[in-house]
C-alpha cells in the first residue's frame, strides 16, 4: 500500500510537471512551432479571412435581394450561397480556441436542417440562436439552404414566398446572415489576438496546440468529412439516408463541397498555404518524414506512413470523383459507389487517427461510438 501510494504521489507530480510546462519542446527534437506558425498564417488565417470575405458578399446578396425583390437578385444571392458554401470548407476544421468555445461550427453547418423549427422561428418574436443547442440544425448554411432552395419547389414560387406579404421568412434570412458574420468575426478576432501564444504552445500535452490541432483534424476527417459527408446518407450504420446529405435541397452541389473538404484536409496535412499560390510550407507531413530521417520511431509500420496517408486522400479523391454531383440521387440510385468512397476515405482514418497520432505522441481526446 505504501509503495502504492508512492506511486499515485509521484503521477500526480508529473500531471503537474507536464501541465505547467506546456510550452516545453517535444522530446522527438521537432520544432513544432514551425508547423504551428505555418498553418496559423498561412493556412487558417487566410481561410478565415477568404470565408469572411465571401460571407459578406453573401451578405451584400441578400441586403440587395431584401431592397429589390427580383429573380435576378433571387439567383445572385444563390449563386453566391454556393461559393460561399465552398469556402466554409476550408474552414470547419479549425474548431479550435474560441470557435470551440461558441460552438462555432455547430452554429454554420448541423445538417439536415430542421425544418419544423425554421418554420416556429419565422414565426416567432423573439428567436435565441446562442441559448439552445436545438437551434444549431435551424442556422447556419443548412437553414440557408431550405430558405433559398427548399421553401418553394421553383425559384417562381419562392420569389412568391419573399413578396412583400411576407417580411417574416425575409427577416430570418437576415437574422441567419448577421449571427454567421458576428460568429465568423469574433473567431478572426480571437485569431488575430491569440495567434502569437497558440504559436508558441509548442509543448507535448493534452493542452498544447499542436496536439489539440492534430486532435480536431483528425475528428473532422473522421467525422465531418467521412460520417457526414459520406457515411451517414450511404447508410453505413444504419438505413440509407439521402435527406442527410449536404446541401439537401441544393444536392448537385454535394459533391462539390465534399471535394473542396478533401482538398482543404489535404492541403493542412501537406502544409500547403491557403490561396492561389500554393506555396508548400511546414505541415504534419514534414513532421513525419523527419521522424523517419531521424529514425525516431523502430516500427517499420511508420516507415513513410507520410506518403501512406498522401495516398489515401489521393484514392478518396479518386472515388469522390466518380460519384454523381448529388449524392442524394447517388446514394438512390447506385449506393455502392458511396460506400466505395468512405472506403477510401476510412483508410485515411486509420493512418491519421491510429498511426500518425500515435508516432506523434497525441493522445486521441475525443470519444468514438462508430466502433472503428
Amino acid at each position: 500500500m505504501k509503495h502504492f501510494n508512492l506511486f499515485l504521489l509521484l503521477s500526480f507530480f508529473i500531471i503537474i510537471s507536464c501541465s505547467e510546462n506546456d510550452n516545453n519542446s517535444s522530446s522527438d527534437g521537432y520544432d513544432r512551432s514551425l508547423l504551428l506558425s505555418n498553418v496559423v498564417n498561412n493556412i487558417m488565417i487566410p481561410a478565415h479571412q477568404n470565408f469572411d470575405n465571401e460571407l459578406e458578399l453573401f451578405e451584400s446578396t441578400v441586403n440587395s435581394f431584401t431592397q429589390e425583390r427580383t429573380m435576378s437578385n433571387l439567383e445572385t444571392m444563390q449563386d453566391q450561397f454556393i461559393e460561399t458554401y465552398k469556402s466554409w470548407q476550408h474552414v470547419e476544421m479549425f474548431n479550435i480556441g474560441y470557435a470551440e468555445e461558441i460552438f462555432y461550427a455547430s452554429k454554420m453547418n448541423i445538417y439536415p436542417a430542421n425544418i419544423t423549427r425554421i418554420s416556429q422561428n419565422i414565426n416567432s418574436d423573439n428567436v435565441d440562436l446562442d441559448g439552445n443547442s436545438n437551434q444549431f440544425s435551424a442556422q447556419g448554411f443548412p437553414a440557408l439552404d431550405y430558405l433559398l432552395y427548399g421553401i418553394a419547389e421553383n425559384n417562381t414560387q419562392i420569389l412568391d414566398i419573399y413578396s412583400p406579404d411576407n417580411n417574416l421568412t425575409l427577416a430570418y434570412l437576415n437574422l441567419l446572415v448577421s449571427k454567421m458574420v458576428d460568429n465568423t468575426d469574433s473567431v478572426i478576432n480571437y485569431w488575430n489576438t491569440n495567434k502569437e501564444t497558440f504559436i508558441n504552445s509548442t509543448g507535448n500535452t493534452s493542452t498544447s496546440s499542436l496536439n489539440k490541432l492534430a486532435n480536431d483534424f483528425v475528428y473532422y476527417y473522421e467525422k465531418g468529412l467521412r460520417a457526414n459527408k459520406i457515411g451517414i446518407p450511404a447508410g453505413v450504420w444504419s438505413g440509407q439516408l439521402p435527406q442527410n446529405v449536404e446541401a439537401y435541397y441544393k444536392s448537385d452541389i454535394s459533391k462539390i463541397l465534399a471535394v473542396e473538404a478533401l482538398q482543404a484536409s489535404a492541403d493542412f496535412f501537406n502544409g500547403i498555404h491557403f490561396g492561389e499560390s500554393q506555396t508548400n510550407g511546414e505541415g504534419l507531413y514534414d513532421y513525419l518524414a523527419y521522424l523517419d530521417d531521424t529514425n525516431y520511431s523502430d516500427s517499420s509500420m511508420f516507415l513513410g506512413l507520410q506518403d501512406d496517408i498522401v495516398e489515401s486522400f489521393d484514392n478518396s479523391m479518386v472515388k469522390i470523383n466518380l460519384l454523381n454531383d448529388n449524392f442524394a440521387l447517388q446514394v438512390q440510385t447506385d449506393n455502392m459507389k458511396m460506400l466505395e468512397a468512405y472506403d477510401a476515405i476510412q483508410q485515411g482514418v486509420v493512418r491519421l487517427k491510429t498511426n500518425m497520432l500515435s508516432i506523434l505522441g497525441i493522445a486521441v481526446d475525443y470519444y468514438d461510438a462508430d466502433g472503428d
